[in-house]
C-alpha cells in the first residue's frame, strides 16, 4: 500500500458542487486541500456532458434557482464563467381538456383567473406569506443549526445561544406567519394549497413542487416543507425565479473549480475512496480506491452520511448511536432521469408552435389525485404507469447544447421505486420505463416520440451507481421532519462535526438539505476553519 507523506490540512472526499464549495472556502484561508473525485469530472450531479453525438445538457441536476447568492459572490462565480440566464416564463402546466396554466412572465394572476377569479385574487397574499417564511429559511440557511449536544455546559453554552437567537428570529415575526411556519413542516402540500385556492390546475402546478424528487404523495404530511424548500431560491437576483446556466449545470461546477483551484485547492479527479482511515479513534487520512494512504488534519466528506457511515468508516469505529440513526436514514427520491436529443422542438397541443412557454418548466401531471394515483401505482408495480414529468427545453436559452434547429430535453420523471417490488432489477426494466416517460410527454406533444435522436437514461439504481446518490436520492436524505434542521443528519452532529474527532459532513445530508444551493459547503467550512484555525 503505497502512502503519500505530503501532509495535508483537509482531505475532502466528493468532488460534487458543495464539495468544491468547501474546498475553495478552506483554500481561501490559508489550508491546504486536496479533493479526491471517484469521476474523471468534478460536479458530482451537477455536470453536463454529451450524451447523443452533437448534443450535450445537464446529466442529473438540471436548473439554476437555489444556488447562494453569497457563494456566487464569495467565490466570484462569474468572474470564473458562470452565466445565468432566467426563464422566460416559469410553469407551464398542459390540461387533459386541451387547456392549460402558464405562470411568470406578469401574466400569472390572468392564468389563474381563466379557472378561478378568487384564487386570482387570493395569489398575492398566498406569494407574499411564502415569501415572508422563505426569507427565514433563506436567512438561516447559511448558519450551522443549534446543535443538541450531550457535553458539559462549555459545549452546551454556544448551543443554547443559538437557540436564543433562532427564537428572537422567529418571535419576530407575525404570529400568523409563525402558525404557518410551523403547519408547513407538519401538513401535507395539499392541505396547505386548499387553505387559499379552490381550481385544481393552481393547485397541481404548486403542490408539484412537494414532491419533485420526494417519494411522496402530495396528500402526505410533510410535503409542504418540500414545497417551500423548492421555493426559497433565487436566480439573477430575483426571489422564486429559475434559471438556467449557459452551457448547463456543468458551468456552475466548472466555476466552482476554477474558484478553489485559484485559491490552491488540490483536485484529483478518477480517485475514490475506499474506506476512511481511523487511528486512535480519529479521522486521520484515507485510503483511495487505487491503494494510495492520505493522511490529513481533519476528513471531509461530501457524500450522503448513509454512504459514510455504513460503507467507508470502519464498522467499528462508528458508535453505535449513529450506526442506528443510519440503519434508519430515509432515502429514496422516487426520481427517473432522462436527456433527450430531438430533430426538432416540442409542439403541444394545449398550446401550439414555439414560444416562451417552452422555456418554462414543463409540468405533466394535471392534478394532485394524479401525483397521488401515480404514487401509489409506484408503490404497488413498481412505477407509475401515469407518471409524472416535469420537462425542460434548455435549448430554447443556450443554442451551445444541440446543433441549429435541433433541441436537448431534460426529462425529470417521477414516481418509481427506488427498489422495485418483487427482487426485480432496474437493469430489465429501464427502457421500458424510458418508453413510458416518452410516450407520455407524446400524449401531450404528439410527434415527440418520433422526433427523438436518441436518448441517456438513468433510473434510481443509475443515479446510485454513477453519482453515489443512495437509493437515487437528489437530497443525501428525506425533508422530514425528522432529518431537519438539528436532526439532519442526526442529533449532536448538525454542526457539521462527524461522529469521530477530525471528520466532517459537507453534503446535502446535511442542514439546510438538497439541491444546487452550496450552503451546506459553505457552513461546513466555517466550522472547518474555526477548528484548525
Amino acid at each position: 500500500m503505497r502512502s503519500d507523506d505530503n501532509r495535508r490540512d483537509v482531505l475532502l472526499v466528493g468532488g460534487g458542487h458543495n464539495g468544491l464549495v468547501c474546498a475553495a472556502y478552506l483554500a481561501k484561508a490559508g489550508l491546504k486541500v486536496t479533493v479526491l473525485e471517484r469521476r474523471d469530472v468534478v460536479g458530482g450531479a451537477a455536470v453536463t456532458e454529451e450524451f447523443h453525438p452533437g448534443f450535450r445538457n445537464s446529466v442529473a441536476s438540471y436548473t439554476v434557482s437555489l444556488l447562494q447568492p453569497k457563494v456566487i459572490e464569495d467565490l466570484d462565480l462569474h468572474g470564473h464563467g458562470l452565466r445565468v440566464v432566467l426563464r422566460r416564463r416559469n410553469n407551464f402546466l398542459p390540461l387533459p381538456d386541451g387547456g392549460y396554466l402558464l405562470t411568470g412572465g406578469g401574466r400569472t394572476a390572468e392564468e389563474v383567473a381563466k379557472f378561478s377569479r378568487r384564487d386570482a385574487e387570493m395569489l398575492p397574499a398566498y406569494e407574499a406569506r411564502l415569501d415572508a417564511m422563505a426569507d427565514v429559511l433563506r436567512a438561516l440557511a447559511l448558519q450551522p443549526p443549534p446543535n443538541v449536544t450531550d457535553g458539559g455546559w462549555l459545549q452546551a453554552l454556544p448551543e443554547l445561544l443559538r437557540t436564543a437567537r433562532l427564537g428572537r428570529q422567529l418571535h419576530a415575526l407575525d404570529p400568523a406567519l409563525r402558525q404557518d411556519l410551523l403547519d408547513l413542516f407538519t401538513i401535507s402540500a395539499a392541505e396547505y394549497l386548499d387553505r387559499w385556492f379552490e381550481s385544481g390546475p393552481i393547485k397541481a402546478l404548486f403542490g408539484f413542487d412537494g414532491i419533485v424528487g420526494n417519494y411522496a404523495s402530495p396528500y402526505a404530511p410533510g410535503t409542504a416543507y418540500v414545497l417551500l424548500h423548492h421555493v426559497f431560491g433565487q436566480a439573477n437576483g430575483v426571489k422564486g425565479a429559475w434559471g438556467h446556466a449557459i452551457g448547463g449545470m456543468g458551468a456552475i461546477t466548472r466555476a466552482m473549480a476554477r474558484a478553489a483551484g485559484a485559491a490552491g485547492a488540490e483536485i484529483r479527479t478518477g480517485q475514490g475512496v475506499e474506506r476512511v482511515l481511523v487511528e486512535d479513534a480519529r479521522a486521520v487520512g484515507v485510503v483511495t480506491s487505487g491503494g494510495e494512504t492520505l493522511r490529513a488534519r481533519a476528513v471531509v466528506a461530501n457524500v450522503n452520511p448513509k454512504l459514510l457511515y455504513q460503507r467507508l468508516l470502519p464498522a467499528g469505529a462508528v458508535p453505535a448511536a449513529t450506526a442506528e440513526r443510519m440503519r434508519n436514514w430515509r432515502c429514496g427520491s422516487g426520481t427517473f432521469r432522462m436527456n433527450v436529443a430531438l430533430s426538432r422542438a416540442p409542439d403541444f397541443s394545449a398550446l401550439p408552435g414555439e414560444g416562451d412557454h417552452l422555456t418554462a418548466g414543463i409540468i405533466l401531471a394535471p392534478s394532485l389525485d394524479y401525483m397521488d394515483r401515480a404514487w401509489r401505482d409506484a408503490r404497488e408495480h413498481g412505477w407509475s404507469r401515469e407518471p409524472i414529468v416535469e420537462m425542460l427545453v434548455p435549448s430554447t436559452l443556450d443554442d451551445s447544447l444541440a446543433p441549429p434547429g435541433m433541441h436537448v430535453a431534460s426529462l425529470f420523471c417521477q414516481h418509481v421505486a427506488p427498489e422495485l417490488p418483487g427482487g426485480r432489477s432496474w437493469d430489465d426494466h429501464r427502457e421500458e420505463v424510458a418508453d413510458l416517460m416518452v410516450a407520455t410527454v407524446d400524449r401531450h406533444a404528439p410527434g415527440f416520440a418520433a422526433s427523438v435522436l436518441g436518448r441517456q437514461v438513468l433510473s434510481p439504481l443509475d443515479l446510485e451507481r454513477e453519482f453515489s446518490l443512495v437509493g437515487g436520492d437528489i437530497f443525501h436524505g428525506a425533508l422530514s421532519l425528522n432529518q431537519l434542521f438539528s436532526a439532519r443528519p442526526m442529533l449532536g452532529q448538525a454542526n457539521y462535526r462527524g461522529a469521530i474527532p477530525g471528520l466532517y459532513l459537507c453534503g446535502s445530508g446535511t442542514h439546510p438539505g438538497g439541491g444546487v444551493t452550496g450552503a451546506p459547503g459553505h457552513n461546513a467550512a466555517q466550522v472547518v476553519i474555526a477548528d484548525l484555525g
